[in-house]
């Protein structure tokens, strides 16, 4: 053979060996049917920040989803790769664009918090990555215009007057202090509570902290000062759980109630024991418990041998944004554009409630959940239309 002519087969070799390996990576170039072997997606949350506690448990429902597929030996298996934003939007920024242009993912899961959600949601677009939230809940980021995002969690328009409505039915209050740090999520929500309290003639008023304040005397004091019947809190547990110690220390013993960012035990821990007792909490999340039948006891179960730890807050949210991702992967796509086109019309009955997102995003079940601290322990009350206080 002729050196030249051995060239031109070394390279018809080694072209021949790209394609093949360009085609049993992740990225996700074609669809399946083709020769496509495995895709990513990705899981982006909060995972050691102060607030990771709202978020492992739904990166846990994700892992446990892509390994349940996985383990079925499919033609197009999925690699979940995960990104800890520490709940920063900054952080989020960078990551996304590692995400999209380094490792190739086809579709997100997440992200976790508003503030993180709306700082990357064009990027998303315009990279025409698909995302399912499995917990940010700020109304706002349904109003954006996008087309490739989705939450599988009511939004705050739906939580704020499912707290205030239920605090209306509960304590018949007249006055109500609503208060947030100045993160997305917070003022989201205590703006959605504030306004279904004036709905319901109960007089509101307000104040807003920095994220990163530690002391809250002046927020103690004017709430003190105004006597409130009921005090809204819209954030996560972290400050809460600062915040509500701070009210107890400074006298203030009115309901003190706040979302599902604080609904985890670590409210309790932070704010102490007799604090935080009979702190109301709600979400729009069904917690699986020992006691559940059914298929909720089946992922009970399984979420717990696949975690080694009970299923918390959004760990069937998280199972059900991977497994809408799944479906679109079984069913042959395995692109951005092609799994956001099958997003439009799923449809299944999820761990969490049934599945299936409106044209803007948004579930199509917007059920509110109430928790209550009884005995320092977190308990489901119910739904907010059937719940009744304890003690």
């Amino acid at each position: 053979m002729s050196g030249a002519r051995l060239g031109r087969v070394l390279a018809l070799a080694a072209a021949t060996s790209l394609v093949l390996a360009a085609c049993a990576g992740g990225g996700g170039g074609g669809e399946a049917g083709g020769d496509v072997t495995s895709v990513k997606i990705g899981f982006m949350g909060d995972l050691t920040g102060e607030n990771a506690a709202i978020v492992i448990p739904p990166r846990n429902g994700a892992v446990m989803a892509v390994e349940e597929y996985n383990a079925k030996n499919p033609k197009v298996k999925i690699e979940l790769v995960q990104y800890d934003s520490q709940g920063k939007a900054d952080q989020a920024t960078s990551l996304i664009t590692k995400a999209i242009t380094q490792d190739k993912i086809v579709a997100l899961i997440g992200p976790a918090f508003s503030g993180e959600s709306k700082a990357i949601g064009q990027q998303l677009e315009e990279s025409k990555i698909p995302s399912v939230s499995p917990s940010a809940t700020n109304p706002g980021l349904a109003e954006n215009g996008w087309t490739y995002w989705h939450r599988v969690v009511a939004n705050d328009a739906d939580q704020g007057p499912g707290i205030a409505d239920f605090l209306v039915q509960a304590k018949s209050p007249k006055k109500a202090f609503v208060l947030s740090d100045d993160q997305e999520y917070s003022v989201g929500l205590a703006d959605a509570v504030a306004e279904s309290f004036e709905k319901s003639n109960v007089t509101v008023e307000r104040d807003k902290f920095a994220k990163d304040a530690s002391d809250y005397s002046s927020t103690v004091t004017k709430v003190a000062a105004a006597n409130p019947d009921v005090i809204v809190f819209g954030g996560y547990y972290a400050q809460a759980g600062r915040l509500l110690k701070q009210l107890r220390d400074g006298g203030v013993k009115a309901t003190f109630a706040s979302g599902d960012g604080s609904l985890d035990q670590q409210l309790v821990t932070g704010a102490g024991p007799e604090a935080a007792e009979g702190a109301v909490l709600a979400c729009p999340c069904n917690i699986p418990t020992p006691d559940v039948t059914g298929a909720l006891k089946t992922f009970f179960d399984n979420y717990k041998k696949s975690a080694n730890v009970d299923p918390a807050i959004y760990a069937t949210e998280g199972y059900d944004a991977a497994t809408a991702f799944i479906k679109a992967v079984e069913a042959g796509h395995t692109t951005g554009e092609k799994i956001n086109e099958f997003l439009k019309s799923v449809s299944f009955e999820g761990a969490s409630k049934p599945i299936k997102f409106k044209a803007n995003g948004e579930p199509e079940n917007n059920a509110i959940f109430i928790y209550q601290v009884v005995d320092g322990k977190v308990k489901l009350l119910g739904a907010a239309e059937e719940a009744k206080l304890e003690g």
